[in-house]
């Protein structure tokens, strides 16, 4: 969580087009959508979202709040994601 998402999707995407044609798979869509929902989980630290630095300065957050919840929210979001997006978007 060190860099924004968009840095994230930028740099991900392209890996996994390529290891879905390598895996020889009919889309591509379920790798990239893999990366799409893990360049958009930033709870864990205030330095990967704006919306995060915007919070944590008049809030009065510390970085320790963050990466205490965050760690939560985001095994949340991965046990939520593993297990629903195959069924969404099935690697065929």
């Amino acid at each position: 969580e060190l860099v924004t998402n968009n840095a994230a999707a930028a740099l991900g995407v392209p890996l996994a087009i390529s290891m879905a044609k390598e895996m020889g798979m009919k889309s591509p869509k379920p790798l990239v959508m893999v990366v799409l929902l893990a360049a958009s989980t930033s709870y864990a630290s205030p330095i990967g979202y704006a919306t995060n630095l915007m919070v944590k300065g008049p809030g009065g957050y510390s970085f320790l709040d963050f990466l205490r919840i965050g760690l939560i929210m985001d095994l949340i979001w991965l046990l939520g994601v593993s297990l629903l997006l195959p069924f969404i978007w099935p690697m065929e």
